[in-house]
């Protein structure tokens, strides 16, 4: 089958043939996503991965009696950028009619890295003040949406691109915040009221200080990524009457992270969430990794 495998640690992926997998847990590939965590696996950054091995945390294909599924961490060798793959039957959900493929993976490690620090890590319901910490990338424009969704009352979006960040407003922001002018903490503050009650951050470093500076007593901090930097030289006092939980949707429990999926792929059917997508044929797969690795403000996914 033709597949995009990485044979190096740290290098791109390339497609060329790679042996079928077999036995019974076996889907045909659609559409696969590609994300941030995807090249950090290739990297070694997050273990050293053996290779040779098809890169591909996530996508969208049907199993041998037809349905169409959604699937997460395909067993190594094997992964989402080919034909068909391996996958385990716990990270194996359905896709409801209605939903297209570009959501449907779409919803999956975005959709759900920004619905379950809102509705598993915090609660917005009673009109809480929720600021995203990232807000000019996919998860970030998910998690916008989401928080209105929830009950949040104020929704403010922050990030450095200013054109993202127009399109976060354009999806439900009550604010945005242009990061990195002289004094974000203070830029924060204007827009935080009384102080957020609660943060999406995806980014952390010296951005989440500012956050963690704008916050009311009592908030939660829920840090998801680190793309602005993996420390930040936190002060005990400052978290002092509030919470800071650091989530990875591969610690949750599968029957958590299934039901979280189907709460998420109910609402795109029904309308309620906006996605941005993009496709790249597989056999682009080395310009669509270079385009991941460029930062897209888009989903990408790799139709196979």
């Amino acid at each position: 089958m033709r597949a995009a495998v990485l044979d190096v640690v740290g290098g791109s992926p390339h497609v060329t043939d790679f042996p079928d997998p077999t036995g019974d847990n076996v889907v045909t590939v659609t559409l696969a996503g590609c994300n941030p965590v995807d090249l950090a696996l290739a990297s070694g950054h997050l273990g050293k991965p053996e290779v040779p091995k098809v890169v591909g945390k996530e996508g969208v294909g049907f199993t041998a009696d037809g349905a169409r599924v959604y699937f997460d961490s395909p067993p190594a060798p094997y992964g989402s950028w080919a034909e068909r793959t391996r996958v385990d039957p716990e990270k194996v959900y359905p896709v409801p009619d209605g939903v297209t493929d570009d959501v449907a993976v779409a919803l999956g490690v975005a959709g759900l890295a920004a619905w379950l620090p809102l509705t598993r890590h915090a609660d917005v319901s009673a009109g809480q003040s929720v600021l995203v910490l990232g807000a000019t990338g996919v998860v970030g424009a998910i998690a916008v949406q989401a928080a209105k969704i929830l009950g949040a009352g104020h929704v403010v979006g922050a990030g450095r691109n200013p054109d993202a960040l127009a399109k976060a407003a354009d999806l439900g922001a009550d604010a945005i915040v242009t990061l990195g002018g002289d004094d974000d903490t203070a830029a924060l503050r204007d827009q935080a009221g009384d102080g957020f009650d609660v943060v999406v951050d995806l980014v952390y470093g010296d951005p989440f200080l500012a956050a963690l500076d704008a916050t009311a007593p009592g908030a939660t901090l829920i840090t998801v990524g680190q793309g602005a930097g993996s420390t930040a030289a936190v002060p005990f006092s400052k978290l002092m009457g509030r919470s800071h939980i650091g989530h990875l949707n591969d610690l949750m429990p599968s029957r958590i992270l299934r039901q979280a999926y189907d709460e998420l792929t109910k609402l795109a059917a029904e309308g309620r969430l906006q996605i941005e997508t993009t496709r790249y044929p597989l056999e682009e797969a080395e310009k669509a990794w270079r385009a991941q690795s460029e930062g897209p403000h888009v989903k990408i996914g790799v139709v196979i």
